[in-house]
């Protein structure tokens, strides 16, 4: 054996069964000291002078249809009692409107379906494109 180099050619040399991390605590040494750096500059904003404006909202509030169905069926436009035939007549007169007013359906719980299904069924014939339903929360 010639000195004690252990990469000599008559040794057998076993691999290295310990991984090095002196590299990889170098690059997160490196990485730690740029995020600290880069960190602050991200918190700064800069500042511009926007242009002011004024204008007033619009106060329009959309018009909105009050339709009651009690439990026996009759029909109450906006607190006023109708029939069937003055109910697609109305629909249709309000749907032709530019700004279509909301129709608001409230309904009694004895309500039978069928009578719902009907008010539906007439207001899409008529084109009305907001229809709503209005309930109340239980307590």
């Amino acid at each position: 054996m010639i000195g004690n180099n252990p990469f000599s050619a008559g040794e057998h040399t076993q691999p290295m069964s310990e991984i090095n991390t002196t590299p990889l605590v170098d690059v997160m040494l490196v990485l730690l000291v740029i995020f600290i750096i880069t960190a602050p500059l991200l918190t700064h904003a800069v500042k511009i002078d926007l242009p002011q404006a004024t204008s007033q909202p619009l106060e329009e509030k959309p018009e909105v249809i009050d339709l009651a169905v009690d439990a026996d069926g009759k029909l109450y436009w906006n607190d006023a009692e109708i029939d069937k035939d003055t109910l697609i007549s109305r629909m249709n007169q309000e749907s032709g409107k530019t700004q279509q007013p909301e129709l608001q359906i409230r309904a009694d719980k004895n309500t039978r379906y069928q009578v719902l299904a009907e008010v539906l069924a007439q207001a899409q014939t008529a084109g009305m494109k907001k229809v709503g339903f209005v309930s109340q929360p239980q307590p």
